[in-house]
């Protein structure tokens, strides 16, 4: 007789699945969701036979999906809601109660799935705009600034500048040749 101690342990993930008699849906052993009662468990080798059986996956944990990774789901909305938003005046906190966790937790994980914070990843966006517009309009350096959400005309030079290597209008100069 085996019991699931739930204690989310990824290590097995893959290696089999286990359903849940009462409730009619098959998880993956790292899922989240409250223990089953062992009278209640039954194992099987792949998501196909737990279909098979008449077994739908579990909504939390996703068993159908090959590679499901929960916090590159919270990264790819953080991305989603910056890449949506990212003319404007954006805080932490408006990002983080958008996907629905806390702003230091969502700081965490994007720093340790990406390597790189929100800030990098927002200005990098807010750059990378920055120059598509200087490649193909005559606005203004400091109408480009504020169109793609820097806040003032310094923050704008230094992450242009880190970014390109070059300034803003060294950058201009350098496309018009």
């Amino acid at each position: 007789m085996v019991k699931i101690a739930n204690n989310c342990d990824d290590a097995y993930d893959g290696l089999f699945f286990y359903a849940v008699k009462t409730t009619g849906i098959f998880c993956r052993p790292s899922c989240k969701s409250r223990s089953p009662k062992t009278e209640n468990i039954t194992f099987f080798q792949t998501v196909e036979e737990a279909k098979k059986a008449g077994f739908r996956p579990c909504k939390r944990c996703q068993p159908d999906k090959i590679h499901f990774n929960p916090m590159m789901d919270i990264v790819h909305d953080a991305e989603r809601y910056i890449l949506g938003h990212y003319t404007e005046n954006l805080t932490w906190k408006q990002i983080a109660q958008n996907i629905g966790i806390s702003p230091y937790h969502l700081g965490r994980i994007f720093k340790k799935q990406t390597a790189r914070t929100l800030r990098v990843y927002l200005e990098n966006i807010r750059v990378n705009k920055a120059v598509h517009l200087l490649k193909n309009t005559n606005l203004s350096l400091s109408d480009i600034c504020y169109e793609v959400g820097f806040q003032s005309y310094s923050s704008f030079y230094h992450a242009f500048q880190k970014q390109t290597q070059y300034a803003p209008q060294q950058y201009r100069k350098q496309i018009d040749k």
